[in-house]
């Protein structure tokens, strides 16, 4: 690495140490300088335009680093040149207006409704699995998040009227029915619910406190087992498979949205993505012609 890239990366890092930021991020930070150093060994620092970062990108790019790689990348070169920027050291920032290539969207993971299914249907052993079984029946028939369902009280459930107040995120308030499997596992949780004083929380821990997030997910995990899964199951899976169930038996994306509490529109769509799958291996198994490749080669 020449002299001059190798005093700037160094004098970046002291900046980076002096804001307090930790060991494991200056090391990250210094590899992907050191990665652009090498690409631009020939170039002085204050020297670099922007197609020398767009070039470097492509580069990197065919040595087939992940989207999600490069866009880190850049962001430190970014960081760098704003810094030197701020120091007068340069007159422009040649990673301005410059992107990396996108990652793809990632599907949520769902159980399938049969799945679902063998899940929810494990029999309680004893009263932890009376209340386990309770929490998973509600975050699956009203799409809760975990961070939901550990933050319910018990005077947030009308079990007469099957309606459910959520607080979700940016503290929005929303008002969910409650499927008649769930009221059904809540009935048979709330007489065995024992709470510590002064405790409100609908689900309680060993100790009569607020179940934590962790230990629900820790709950989740062994159950999905002990039903015979085959998929590691974590919380949010709950909820993407009620979205997606919910979204191939209605059709009602809008509805979808309210359900979930989704302030945009666009976070529930990737729900139609999952949809589009499941008609497209229907597609592909009952099709004559999809099936043609099939049937050459019998």
């Amino acid at each position: 690495m020449e002299a001059h890239w190798q005093g700037l990366i160094d004098a970046f890092d002291d900046q980076l140490r002096l804001a307090a930021r930790s060991e494991h991020t200056r090391l990250a930070y210094r590899r992907d300088l050191t990665r652009l150093a090498e690409l631009l060994a020939d170039t002085p620092p204050a020297s670099v335009d922007g197609p020398q970062i767009q070039r470097a990108l492509g580069l990197l790019r065919r040595q087939e680093l992940s989207p999600r790689t490069l866009a880190r990348m850049l962001s430190t070169w970014r960081s760098l040149y704003d810094w030197m920027l701020r120091r007068d050291w340069v007159a422009a920032n040649p990673c301005a207006g410059l992107r990396a290539p996108r990652a793809g969207k990632r599907l949520p993971k769902v159980l399938s409704v049969d799945s679902a299914m063998q899940l929810l249907d494990s029999a309680p052993e004893d009263e932890h699995d009376i209340r386990d079984q309770a929490i998973f029946e509600l975050m699956y028939s009203s799409g809760l998040r975990l961070s939901e369902t550990v933050a319910l009280n018990i005077s947030d459930i009308d079990l007469s009227e099957a309606l459910i107040k959520v607080h979700g995120k940016g503290n929005r308030e929303r008002i969910l029915p409650v499927g008649k499997q769930a009221v059904a596992a809540l009935r048979r949780w709330l007489p065995l619910r024992q709470p510590a004083d002064g405790e409100e929380a609908l689900f309680l821990s060993r100790r009569g406190t607020r179940i934590s997030s962790r230990q629900l997910a820790r709950r989740l995990d062994s159950w999905a087992l002990r039903s015979g899964s085959e998929q590691h199951v974590h919380p949010h899976m709950l909820r993407h498979s009620f979205a997606s169930h919910m979204l191939q038996s209605s059709g009602d994306l809008r509805a979808v949205q309210e359900l979930l509490g989704h302030a945009n529109l666009a976070t529930t769509q990737i729900y139609t993505s999952l949809d589009f799958q499941h008609l497209a291996k229907v597609y592909d198994g009952a099709h004559p012609r999809a099936r043609k490749k099939a049937r050459d080669e019998e």
